[in-house]
């Protein structure tokens, strides 16, 4: 049975709205462009982050990250990727 989701595409990758699909694995799917719509803007969503990022900050979360900006450049760096031969 086929459901329908909410996304907005980006490119090659689609950013769920609100509900999404409860699968770990891929899954064929077909995408239906809704032209002439306004893309869809959940406000909402912001101020639920905004609570979030608060808690986080309360708790703590980010206190061992003493310099954000080599913390992000270290984790950009591409990693090498594990070959299936080995």
């Amino acid at each position: 049975m086929a459901r329908t989701y909410r996304a907005i595409l980006h490119g090659d990758r689609i950013e769920w709205i609100a509900d999404r699909p409860n699968r770990s694995e891929g899954v064929e799917v077909r995408v239906t462009l809704a032209e002439g719509e306004e893309p869809y803007l959940d406000h909402s969503q912001g101020a639920a982050m905004a609570e979030i990022l608060a808690e986080l900050a309360q708790r703590g979360a980010f206190s061992a990250i003493h310099d954000p900006v080599a913390w992000q450049r270290e984790q950009r760096q591409d990693h090498p990727l594990a070959r299936p031969d080995e």
